[in-house]
């Protein structure tokens, strides 16, 4: 239970806790742009919801997604305790609008601003 308070404990963790509530997935990118930091910071977060079981990755080529665990049943409670806060927050409906123009972008473009033109070259 601690591993899992302290998880959500940062702002910044739970707003991509939040943003899983609404997209059953998200590329690594797609997180870096919504919280606006670097990768090195955003994977340092990710890897804390990771390792506290409350977020799954996936690794696809050279893309990492992330998702919500929701096969630990310990977690359905809170979960859904989560998700009526996150309807009444007003940072999270903010970041709800940032990520339906986020998600139009595709990750190899997303790369591209956030990296530069090595990321994906002749794509």
């Amino acid at each position: 239970m601690i591993s899992t308070f302290k998880a959500l404990s940062d702002r910044n963790r739970l707003r991509v806790f939040g943003a899983l509530f609404e997209y059953d997935e998200l590329c690594a990118c797609q997180i870096i742009e919504l919280l606006q930091v670097t990768g090195a910071t955003a994977s340092r977060h990710m890897g804390v919801l990771v390792a506290a079981g409350l977020v799954k990755s996936k690794k696809d080529g050279r893309w990492v997604y992330y998702r919500l665990n929701r096969s630990n049943e310990n977690l359905t409670g809170m979960f859904q305790w989560l998700k009526a806060g996150f309807n009444a927050s007003i940072d999270i409906e903010k970041d709800s609008i940032a990520l339906k123009e986020i998600t139009l972008v595709s990750p190899v473009d997303l790369c591209r601003k956030q990296r530069g033109e090595e990321c994906c070259p002749g794509k």
